[in-house]
């Protein structure tokens, strides 16, 4: 099993959301997050005023799923995240364990 952690824009998130349910992921955890990178902050403009900020505000959204798929997943949020500039964001995948569904107490895949 493993867990993919997803960070991207904020205005890609539409397009990732219905990507992943075309491949048949209905079903994750969504986290507004700020991150400092390449971007060095952001300026925004409040009634006239430009102020700046040194972290931008992003999504992570963070799947479930067993290993067979990863590479699916994967690739599907690669392009729908996609803009060509710099702070599209990262992927990870990380090993999971074991997971337990609450409800029921299935344990491993099952619980996915």
């Amino acid at each position: 099993m493993k867990k993919i952690e997803a960070i991207i824009r904020l205005t890609q998130f539409d397009k990732v959301r219905d990507a992943l349910a075309d491949i048949g992921v209905n079903f994750f955890t969504l986290i507004d997050v700020k991150g400092y990178g390449l971007q060095k902050g952001q300026k925004m403009v409040y009634r006239g005023s430009v102020y700046g900020s040194e972290y931008i505000a992003r999504l992570q959204i963070d799947i479930l799923t067993t290993d067979h798929k990863v590479a699916e997943i994967v690739k599907t949020i690669t392009q729908s995240a996609r803009t060509g500039e710099i702070g599209d964001g990262k992927i990870t995948v990380l090993s999971v364990d074991n997971v337990t569904r609450i409800r029921t107490g299935e344990i491993g895949e099952s619980a996915i």
